[in-house]
């Protein structure tokens, strides 16, 4: 049984039309009320400028990627604003000031094609090619425009491979050939509007006539395919991603294009390492007489696997308090990031004599960790990067099999981080779960609940919240007197699938009563008073506050509902939207929309309650979660008599700005409304 649509009882829906008159001219009336209000409070002017020069200051880590011997890295800054695609060695990195070859000026391209172009991001034909795949957004959207790129030339190929602007997935097969999953026409793509067919394309062919290699259904989430050009074991693949959770691998044989079912479970991730298949598991798994547990990550050597093997290695098996944070594999060793209580330490595992091997690498043992193969190809080194509320990141360079690290740059201290401490606590859900919490405050003020605290979560799709270091942060909130706040909630990963999937669909409160239950833990303590917390949170962590705000709004003082997701009875007709119904649920069927509608915070706000004042943010070019969501909230509390703010940025995307004048500007809005509303 389907329900019938319902967007009839919605008077709002125009807003719905991204770019018609009368929504955008809504739009520009409700910016002008915010800019005008906010602009013109006490510190506002000084506090966008010290945020530009954080966002553009020269001296941060300038993060690369390696490819064929050379270092590449983004850049943005005040001369670049919208930024550098550049490149230099490993000597000149190890450097203070390195010399850096620009490689694409993205500034200059849009002046010369007048195009009002993003960076998304860039595909190398590995190991050696000269040839990659450049990615480029109009305003900063999820789709985007791919041009073929020589790095030997500095130059975009001459008739070489372009796909016109779509969500498109994209790979090298070989020098002459790509996967392409890409908006084909119509039936081309899925209800969650990602590609739903692969084809391959050949050189110098037009792209509608490149060959099917597979098409997913339409109801799925999307389908790719890829090729591992590991030396000496090649290898392509083809994806059919059912949703978010569930999904079907295939080996495909290149000469003749047939797909050979991985048998994984539907709800596992695999890769393949070599000669070796690593499975991550979402579930238990029972087979062959034995059951691995929920979150393991199993390895078993490839060739076995597809000939029937399961007696799989054990490369992780979860606790009650650890998880699998990150994996990053170099040529001979596979290093994992482990997660202990929220905090991140390191295992590294290598073959010698078909067996696999061992050791805990000696890393800090506090805040975040992350490690990324230099080249997963040919390279046994690997970057280490090291980062907690306090201290600014570091980026290191370690070899496998040593626990000696280079230390290659470091961020400069953006504020001083002197007078501040980080506790972490603990706060009782309503069924008893325990929910770890992250407080940054100075160490001498007294808890008499006087203190302006920012409360921030997120809690959904297995994001795990970490402790990280943010000039932003630092000097737009903790340096202004205010306390800041990481909630840890069921929905997140940070206890690995089974945190996440204890907040899914008809279990979607919990995470709304683990972020509840931390806002009163932190009212308990003394730290602040519901006048002088405020809740913050963006997409997923949007729905959060959007939730937090309109069950419990007297816990609160000021909401910061950021790119938001609300209107829980169309979500799945706008945009992605359809994509996370493994998620949420599925509104048109009547048994899920009954949970849904209890906590939808578009149909729980009501006349006539006292709300805290709220600051909407979105973007226009936001085609993952549609403006439309923080639009017609902001609309419909307005219509009520509520007191809030609204201000959508016409470039961002789902990050809400392109550049760093409009982050600047951005984050200088949301901490001075802030400031102000819980002072």
């Amino acid at each position: 049984m389907r329900m019938a649509d319902r967007s009839e009882d919605d008077p709002w829906l125009w807003l719905e039309d991204v770019d018609s008159e009368r929504a955008l001219g809504w739009v520009r009336d409700r910016n002008a009320e915010t800019e005008n209000e906010l602009a013109a409070l006490p510190g506002y002017a000084a506090l966008r400028e010290r945020l530009k020069t954080i966002l553009d200051a020269r001296d941060r880590i300038p993060y690369v990627g390696h490819h064929d011997g050379r270092f590449y890295n983004f850049w943005r800054d005040a001369d670049h604003e919208r930024g550098i695609w550049r490149r230099t060695t490993l000597d000149e990195y190890r450097k203070a000031q390195p010399a850096w070859e620009t490689v694409l000026d993205l500034d200059a391209l849009a002046r010369s094609e007048a195009e009002n172009w993003v960076w998304a991001g860039v595909s190398f034909l590995e190991p050696h090619g000269t040839r990659c795949l450049v990615s480029l957004s109009r305003g900063g959207g999820d789709a985007h425009v791919v041009r073929e790129f020589d790095v030997a030339l500095l130059a975009f190929v001459d008739g070489g491979f372009t796909v016109p602007e779509a969500k498109t997935s994209v790979g090298w097969i070989d020098a002459d050939t790509l996967f392409v999953a890409t908006d084909f026409g119509p039936d081309s793509m899925t209800a969650s509007s990602y590609p739903r067919i692969v084809k391959a394309w050949r050189r110098g062919t037009p792209l509608d006539e490149a060959t099917l290699v597979y098409a997913a259904q339409p109801d799925d989430l999307s389908a790719s395919a890829w090729a591992d050009r590991t030396p000496g074991y090649a290898r392509q693949f083809v994806l059919r991603q059912v949703d978010f959770y569930t999904s079907e691998l295939f080996l495909r044989d290149p000469s003749d294009g047939r797909l050979i079912p991985i048998a994984k479970p539907a709800d596992a991730n695999a890769f393949a390492l070599r000669d070796q298949l690593i499975v991550e598991l979402r579930s238990d798994w029972t087979i062959a007489g034995r059951t691995w547990p929920q979150g393991a990550l199993l390895a078993i050597g490839f060739d076995r696997f597809m000939a029937g093997a399961r007696d799989f290695d054990v490369l992780f098996a979860p606790s009650a308090t650890t998880s699998l944070d990150g994996i990053g594999a170099t040529r001979s060793a596979l290093f994992l990031t482990i997660l202990d209580n929220v905090k991140n330490r390191v295992v590294e595992w290598h073959r010698a004599d078909g067996r696999w091997q061992r050791r805990d690498v000696a890393v800090p043992g506090m805040g975040a960790l992350h490690v990324s193969a230099v080249d997963e190809y040919e390279s046994d080194q690997l970057f280490l990067t090291v980062t907690d509320f306090l201290t600014p990141s570091s980026l290191s360079l370690m070899d496998a099999g040593s626990d000696a690290r280079t230390l290659l740059k470091s961020m400069p201290a953006f504020f001083d981080a002197a007078p501040y401490a980080v506790s972490q606590f603990a706060a009782r859900s309503p069924d008893g779960t325990n929910v770890p919490y992250f407080v940054v405050m100075r160490k001498d003020v007294p808890l008499d609940g006087t203190h302006p605290t920012l409360l921030y979560g997120y809690g959904g799709f297995e994001v795990s919240l970490t402790p990280f270091y943010s000039g932003v942060t630092g000097e737009a909130w903790l340096a202004q007197g205010g306390v800041y706040v990481l909630a840890n909630i069921r929905g997140g990963g940070e206890f690995g699938p089974r945190w996440h999937q204890a907040a899914l669909k008809e279990n979607r409160q919990n995470a709304f009563d683990d972020f509840l239950a931390v806002a009163e833990d932190l009212v308990r303590r003394g730290i602040t008073q519901p006048r002088h917390l405020g809740i913050m949170g963006g997409s997923n962590g949007g729905l959060l506050v959007g939730a937090a705000l309109t069950q419990r709004p007297e816990l609160f003082g000021a909401v910061a509902c950021q790119v938001p997701l609300l209107d829980m009875r169309r979500y799945h007709e706008l945009l992605a939207g359809a994509s996370w119904i493994g998620e949420y649920g599925d509104p048109d069927d009547p048994d899920e929309w009954v949970y849904l509608a209890r906590y939808s915070p578009y149909h729980n706000v009501a006349p006539g309650r006292h709300y805290p004042r709220v600051l909407f943010t979105t973007s226009t070019r936001d085609d993952r979660v549609h403006p439309a969501h923080a639009r017609k909230m902001a609309a419909r509390m307005r219509d009520q008599g509520h007191d809030v703010l609204y201000w959508e940025n016409t470039e961002g995307g789902h990050a809400g700005a392109a550049n760093n004048e409009q982050t600047a500007t951005m984050w200088a809005l949301t901490y001075a409304f802030m400031l102000n509303q819980l002072n």
